[in-house]
């Protein structure tokens, strides 16, 4: 369960929400996909959790001097071949869920689900890992944003539309969110470890204006939906949580070390609540 980090798994959650909301938006909600997208993306961002434990181990990020929660491997509590057990486990049953998918909606189900799998590997394990060479901010954007919100929208409207990428907008920003903070809080012990993220490479100033940034971003998306007819005044409910989000740029711009653990939950927490208003704002409207 600790591997699992089950806190991380709205993360997971969130882009079906919305995509299941951007769908009923549009007219047409398939139950039993929507339940097998999010299945999916729970089992994706675990596997994920599990490479990311026995990798960054092996890599030497993770060890005694780590500020953030406590990581499985490098507690001794299981060891990586177990590790990896458990991670083409839960890969594997993603898979199950794909080729459900891949019957109801077809060919471009096989292209992302793939994709995601081996770029979920990808970000820490491999010769070239992402999120060692600064290029984690923009996967997680675009997978648990971009893809999880469109691939959830496609499987049970069979199309693409505009409305699911700008709803995709907010969610992968505060999705990277959570990872900056990570990074910010990390990129002392990063940089021993050789983990070149944008923190790493720009500097503790830099990831904190992309933390900002990143905010900024997710909340003017319900005001353009608004503005543009895609939602009515219901798309404004995200902004409720303005106050929690203010919060959490101000204290991340002054914390430092393992107190900024708390920004990391808080983060995750935002991300919900966001996406949760950010649906039914959606969902409140059929077109």
């Amino acid at each position: 369960m600790l591997a699992c980090r089950p806190a991380t798994l709205l993360v997971g959650v969130v882009p079906v929400l919305v995509g299941t909301a951007v769908a009923r938006a549009l007219g047409t909600v398939r139950l039993g996909p929507s339940l097998a997208c999010l299945a999916g993306a729970v089992f994706l961002q675990i596997g994920s959790n599990l490479a990311n434990d026995v990798f960054d181990y092996e890599k030497g990020a993770d060890t005694t001097a780590r500020l953030g929660p406590l990581r499985v491997t490098q507690a001794g509590l299981l060891s990586p071949r177990a590790m990896r057990w458990g991670m083409a486990l839960v890969f594997g049953l993603a898979l199950a869920v794909g080729v459900y998918l891949t019957k109801v909606a077809g060919v471009p189900i096989v292209l992302m689900g793939t994709a995601s799998i081996l770029s979920a590997i990808a970000y820490t394990g491999g010769p070239w890992p992402l999120g060692y060479h600064g290029l984690g901010d923009l996967f997680v954007f675009v997978f648990f944003g971009l893809v999880a919100v469109c691939g959830t929208v496609f499987v049970s409207t069979g199309g693409w539309s505009l409305l699911a990428v700008l709803a995709a907008v907010p969610v992968g920003a505060l999705a990277t969110g959570v990872l900056v903070v990570n990074n910010v809080r990390d990129h002392e012990t990063d940089v021993h470890a050789g983990k070149r993220t944008l923190v790493v490479r720009f500097g503790r100033r830099f990831g904190v204006g992309e933390y900002v940034g990143l905010v900024a971003v997710a909340y003017a998306v319900p005001v353009l939906l608004v503005v543009g007819g895609w939602t009515g005044t219901a798309g404004l409910l995200p902004l409720l949580t303005v106050p929690l989000a203010v919060r959490l740029c101000v204290g991340v711009g002054r914390t430092r070390g393992a107190s900024l653990n708390a920004y990391l939950g808080g983060t995750a927490k935002l991300l919900f609540a966001f996406g949760v208003l950010f649906a039914v704002g959606i969902g409140a409207v059929n077109k």
